[in-house]
C-alpha cells in the first residue's frame, strides 16, 4: 500500500462531490477484495537470499571432519573469495581458503568450501557472508562438531551484514536519495503540468535543484559506502580503490553509475526549464518547448527510477519482467504525488501569487498517482508478503502495516485540505483576489517596472538620476511584495489550506523513511520460507522411540542369542540407548562385551561408534547418542560372546 493523495475539487454538499467520494468507496472495496485474493492465493516467491540449508547441518555431530561444508539459499548470491570461513574449536581457519565451489543444480543454489585433511575432534563455527540478487547483504554462522561437541574460543557474530555505522550512513544515503529524487521528479512535474508560471519563481526553483543536489550527493556516497557495506563494514574502506572497482563490476554498482550520467542529463533539463523557459513568451513557442520537456523530463524520470528498479527487490523473485517496470511506475507516481505536493507547499508559503488554477490541476495528478499507487502496491503487496500471517508475523508486514495507518491518517489529513481547497477555489483565492488589489500576476508599479523616475533638479526641471532611479524601484518593489504578502496572510482559507498541505508533508515524511526501511528489510515471504526450511531441518520426526531385534550367531558354544535394542526418543540430537541380549531360552545372557555402530551411507556419515556401559545382568545402556540428522540409518552391533568367538548383524531403521 502507498500514501494517498487529497482530491481537490468542489465543495463535499454537492453531487459532483458524491460521486468522487462513491466512486473513492468503490474503489477501497475492490481493492480490499482483490489484496484478499492475491494474499490468499500467494504462491512462493524470494527476495533477500536466506540460507535454507547446509551440510553439516547446525548442530550436527559427525563421526569423521568431512571433506568439504556445502551451503544451500534460497536465492542467486554474489559471494567473494573469504565469504566462507571455516574455524577450529581454537578460532584457526579449517577451511583451505580457496574461493567457493558453484555446485548449482538446477534451482538449487549450492556453494561448496574445502577443508584440511586431518582435522581434530571438537565444534567447528561456519560463518558466511554473501549478497543476495536484491543488492542487500546477508550473513550468518553455525557449528558442527567432530566426533563430539567441544568448546570453541570462536564468538559467533552478532551484527548483520550492512550494520554498525556503515550500514547507518548507508541508510541514511538511501533516505536521501529517494526524498532528492522525491523533489527533483515531483516538484519539476508540478511546476510543468499544474504552474508554468512556477517557472520563474526563486522558491520553486531552488526546492528542485536542492532535490537534484540531494540525489546526486547521495548516489555518490552509496557508491562510496557499497564495497564496505557488502564486506567488511569499515568506514576507512571507502577510500579502497580495489573495492570500488569490484562494485563496478556489480549489478548495483552499474545502477548507481548510470543514475549519475542520467542526472547529469537532468541538469540539462532543470537549466531550460528554470532558464530558458520562462523567457518565452510565444504562446506556440511555449507549447512546444512544454511538450518537449515534458517527453524528456519523463523519460529521464524513469531512467532515475529504473536503477532502483533493476538493482534491487523487483529484479528478484516471481515475475521479475513485470515487477521492474510496475515498481518503476510505483516511484513515479510516489514522486509525482509527494513531490507535488511539497512544491504546493512552497508555493503556499514561498509566493504570493498562486493561483486557484494550479491547485485544480495538481488534483488531478493527484488522483492519478492514487490510481497508479494503490494498484503498485497491491501487486507489490503480494509479491513480498504472499499471506496474512506472514502480513503479521514477520518484521516486512509488521513495518507494512505501520505504512497503511500512516496512510489513513493521510486520507484523514487530505480530506480537511480537500476542504479548504472548496472554499479558496469558492472565494477566488490567490491571484485573482491580489488582482483586485493591483498588485497580482507579478505587476510591478509603473516606477518600478520603467527602471527610471523623474527628480526635479536645482532649477525645478525634471531630470534623470539612474542610481536614485534603481534605489526606488527597489523599495517600491518591497512595498509592492509587504503588501502581497499582507493580503495572502490575511486570506484565511489561504491560511488554512498551507497548514493542512504542510501535515501532509510532515506525515509524507515520515511515511517516506518507513518505505526506505522496507527497502532494506528482509520481505515476509522469504523470511517465512527461511523458518518453514529451517523448522524442517530441525524439527523432530513424530514417531516414537524405535525398538528392534537381531538375532545373532557367534559360532561358538553358547553363541546364539538375540539382541533386543530400544531408542529413544529416535530422533535429530541426543537419544538414549538400552540394549538387551537375551539367551537362546529366552533368559538374560551375559556377553564379554558389545558395540554398537551408527551409519548413514546416503550421506556418507559414519560408522558413529558407541560403546554401552553394563548395568546389569544382559543389560546395556548408553547416554547422549548423537544422531546428527534425520535418515535411513544402519544400526550395527557387534557382539562378543567369548575370547574369539563374535559377530557382527545389522538392520537399517528410520529415524528423525
Amino acid at each position: 500500500m502507498t500514501a494517498t493523495a487529497p482530491h481537490f475539487g468542489p465543495a463535499p454538499s454537492t453531487p459532483a462531490a458524491r460521486r468522487p467520494l462513491a466512486a473513492a468507496a468503490l474503489l477501497a472495496a475492490l481493492v480490499g477484495m482483490v489484496f484478499g485474493l492475491l494474499l490468499g492465493g500467494a504462491g512462493p516467491a524470494s527476495a533477500h537470499a536466506a540460507l535454507t540449508g547446509s551440510d553439516p547441518q547446525d548442530g550436527a555431530v559427525v563421526a569423521t571432519a568431512p571433506k568439504e561444508v556445502t551451503l544451500t539459499f534460497s536465492e542467486q548470491v554474489a559471494l567473494g573469495d573469504d565469504s566462507i570461513r571455516i574455524l577450529d574449536p581454537n578460532g584457526k581457519r579449517a577451511d583451505t581458503a580457496a574461493a567457493p565451489r558453484d555446485l548449482q543444480s538446477g534451482s538449487t543454489v549450492k556453494y561448496g568450501v574445502s577443508l584440511h585433511s586431518g582435522l581434530p575432534d571438537g565444534t567447528y563455527t561456519v560463518a558466511w557472508q554473501a549478497v543476495s540478487a536484491d543488492s542487500h547483504p546477508v550473513s550468518g554462522a553455525f557449528t558442527f562438531s567432530v566426533g563430539a561437541p567441544s568448546k570453541t574460543a570462536v564468538v559467533l557474530p552478532t551484527e548483520e551484514a550492512g550494520g554498525g555505522l556503515v550500514g547507518t550512513l548507508y541508510g541514511i544515503a538511501r533516505y536521501a536519495a529517494y526524498a532528492g529524487f522525491v523533489l527533483l521528479a515531483g516538484g519539476s512535474a508540478f511546476v510543468l503540468a499544474c504552474w508554468q508560471r512556477g517557472a520563474g519563481a526563486r522558491p520553486l526553483q531552488r526546492l528542485v535543484v536542492r532535490g537534484w543536489m540531494t540525489l546526486t550527493v547521495a548516489t555518490l556516497a552509496m557508491l562510496l559506502l557499497r564495497s564496505p557495506y557488502t564486506g567488511s563494514g569499515k568506514l576507512a574502506d571507502v577510500f579502497d580503490l580495489d573495492g570500488l572497482k569490484a562494485v563496478l563490476d556489480t549489478k548495483p554498482g552499474a545502477a548507481l553509475v548510470s543514475r549519475l550520467l542520467l542526472l547529469g542529463a537532468s541538469a540539462l533539463f532543470i537549466a531550460v526549464l528554470f532558464g530558458t523557459y520562462p523567457r518565452r513568451e510565444g504562446e506556440r513557442e511555449k507549447r512546444d518547448l512544454t511538450f518537449g520537456l515534458a517527453i524528456g523530463g519523463t523519460v529521464i524520470a524513469a531512467g532515475i527510477a529504473g536503477t532502483w528498479a533493476l538493482a534491487e527487490h523487483a529484479s528478484t523473485g516471481i515475475q521479475p519482467g513485470i515487477a521492474m517496470p510496475v515498481d518503476v511506475l510505483h516511484l513515479l507516481a510516489v514522486a509525482a504525488w509527494l513531490g507535488g505536493l511539497t512544491a504546493l507547499l512552497v508555493a503556499l508559503y514561498r509566493t504570493p501569487d498562486l493561483d486557484a488554477t494550479a491547485v485544480r490541476r495538481f488534483s488531478g495528478i493527484a488522483l492519478g498517482s492514487v490510481v497508479v499507487l494503490a494498484a503498485t502496491g497491491i501487486y507489490q503487496s503480494w509479491r513480498q508478503v504472499g499471506t496474512w500471517s506472514a502480513l503479521t508475523g514477520t518484521g516486512y508486514g509488521q513495518l507494512l502495516l505501520v505504512k497503511v495507518g500512516l496512510v489513513a491518517v493521510l486520507i484523514g489529513i487530505a480530506w480537511m485540505s480537500r476542504r479548504w481547497t472548496a472554499r479558496l477555489i469558492a472565494g477566488g483565492g490567490g491571484a485573482e483576489a491580489e488582482t483586485k488589489s493591483g498588485t497580482g500576476n507579478g505587476e510591478k508599479p509603473r516606477a518600478a517596472a520603467s527602471g527610471k523616475t523623474e527628480a526635479p533638479d536645482a532649477s525645478g526641471a525634471p531630470s534623470e538620476d539612474p542610481a536614485r532611479a534603481a534605489q526606488l524601484a527597489r523599495q517600491q518593489a518591497a512595498v509592492a511584495t509587504a503588501e502581497k504578502k499582507r493580503i495572502r496572510d490575511a486570506d484565511p482559507d489561504r491560511s488554512g489550506l498551507r497548514r493542512s498541505v504542510l501535515a501532509e508533508v510532515g506525515v509524507a515524511v515520515v511515511l517516506l523513511a518507513v518505505t526506505t526501511v522496507l527497502t532494506s528489510t528482509e520481505p515476509a515471504r522469504t523470511e517465512e520460507e527461511a523458518r518453514a526450511s529451517t523448522a524442517a531441518a530441525a524439527a523432530p520426526a513424530a514417531q516414537g522411540p524405535v525398538s528392534l531385534k537381531l538375532p545373532f550367531d557367534t559360532g561358538g558354544a553358547n553363541g546364539k542369542g538375540t539382541v533386543r535394542m530400544e531408542i529413544t526418543p529416535a530422533r535429530t540430537g541426543a537419544n538414549e540407548l538400552h540394549l538387551w541380549v537375551d539367551g537362546a531360552g529366552g533368559e538374560a545372557m551375559d556377553v564379554p562385551e558389545v558395540k554398537v555402530a551408527f551409519t548413514l551411507e546416503s550421506k556418507d556419515i559414519g560408522p558413529l561408534p558407541v560403546v554401552p556401559t553394563r548395568l546389569t545382568e544382559g543389560h546395556w545402556t548408553a547416554d547422549g547418542v548423537q544422531i546428527p540428522m534425520a535418515g535411513d540409518w544402519k544400526v550395527a552391533v557387534t557382539v562378543r560372546t567369548s575370547d574369539i568367538d563374535q559377530t557382527t548383524i545389522d538392520k537399517n531403521v528410520k529415524i528423525g
